[in-house]
């Protein structure tokens, strides 16, 4: 059976990246399409599988500025030929869906996220734009929308992140999902010896510093409390929260996977106070034995369990974090490792790779044409 994959995108080793390693393990003689790659990132993640890109690869300075060439890809994957392969699986969050299948092929696809820069987000996004950018994503966003839509009646059948995104995937292209988690690499976190102590240590804030993860509420909370909280990552954010963030906050930047072991280790919980599709950080804290204090909205309301593994504030407020965190430190001595870990190993890689599977053969597919 010959397998196409389409990806957005490879610029990063994001959750996105780990669902097409893990739809690579299941299919090894899978090919990847994508619209640009950085050559060392792509070769390090899906090692053996040959690699075709659409034309917005040739395009000046692409792989730095892919972003800005998004009204032109729903026709660079609409020009791809794939009447060679019988099963197209594709990744979407950025356009990867939009691709004609030939009427023999099966298609799958993957969804984190509905674009959220024509959907959910798009106010936000656009109001942190520049004149030029907004006024572009004015005239090409409504096209976008239609053609996004549009080109979902191509997909045979869809599957989603949480169900969170499969309600999203219902509003914006009135279509049904089945609800599979993104495979998390839970083994990379279980090693994590965390400390007894609780005195002095900071609180954590994971990820990149994009305004829709809402690393700002986290700084001005903490700003008022005076708690300690460190901020693992990097982004377009960072500049303006050093600016804002009192003397107990510490920006580390991006860290090696050691370091971020080590900040597991010490911290007292992880603050995420944004609203994800789904949201790996928080169960990748739970394999380190970390609880989550989370905004009880998107994909943390079905990884975060109160009184399991974490505080939920309802809320984006800054009272309402500081009220989660004091509701954290007077129960702080109930949560177990054992207990937080367990519950993070329901969404390892295994989990991810028996439920693609079952929906796979739901569809047709021969189960001895799928890798173990």
């Amino acid at each position: 059976m010959r397998v196409a994959i389409i990806h957005y995108w490879i610029i990063a080793d994001r959750g996105g990246e780990k669902v097409v390693q893990a739809l690579c393990k299941m299919f090894p003689q899978a090919v990847i399409y994508t619209h640009v790659a950085d050559p060392e990132i792509a070769q390090r993640l899906f090692p053996g599988h040959e690699i075709r890109f659409t034309r917005i690869a040739k395009l000046p300075f692409a792989r730095r500025h892919y972003q800005k060439y998004l009204p032109l890809m729903p026709a660079a994957l609409e020009e791809l030929d794939l009447g060679e392969f019988d099963l197209i699986l594709s990744s979407e969050s950025g356009p990867a869906k939009g691709i004609i299948p030939p009427p023999r092929a099966l298609h799958v696809c993957y969804c984190h996220s509905p674009m959220r820069y024509v959907w959910d987000h798009y106010h936000l996004y656009k109001s942190a734009a520049g004149p030029i950018a907004r006024l572009a994503m004015s005239h090409f966003a409504p096209r976008l929308r239609l053609w996004d839509a549009t080109s979902a009646m191509r997909v045979d059948h869809f599957a989603a992140n949480s169900a969170f995104v499969a309600a999203r995937i219902g509003k914006y292209y009135r279509r049904e999902a089945t609800v599979i988690a993104p495979p998390v690499d839970v083994s990379r976190y279980l090693s994590v010896n965390r400390q007894n102590e609780t005195a002095d240590r900071p609180y954590l804030w994971v990820g990149q510093l994009t305004a829709y993860k809402n690393a700002e509420l986290a700084v001005r909370a903490f700003n008022e409390s005076g708690k300690s909280l460190h901020i693992v990552g990097d982004g377009e954010e960072r500049r303006k929260l050093e600016r804002i963030a009192g003397p107990h906050i510490r920006f580390l930047g991006r860290v090696s996977h050691g370091a971020l072991l080590d900040a597991y280790a010490t911290a007292r919980a992880l603050i995420f106070p944004g609203e994800e599709d789904f949201g790996m950080v928080p169960v990748e804290a739970m394999a380190a034995g970390l609880p989550v204090i989370a905004w009880a909205r998107g994909g943390a309301l079905e990884t975060v369990k109160p009184q399991l593994s974490g505080v939920l504030f309802d809320e984006p407020s800054v009272d309402a974090l500081n009220e989660a965190v004091e509701q954290f430190e007077a129960t702080e001595t109930s949560f177990d490792v054992s207990e937080l870990r367990a519950h993070a190993k329901t969404f390892d890689q295994k989990t991810f790779l028996t439920k693609f599977r079952t929906l796979l053969t739901n569809q047709g597919v021969r189960n001895d044409e799928i890798h173990d």
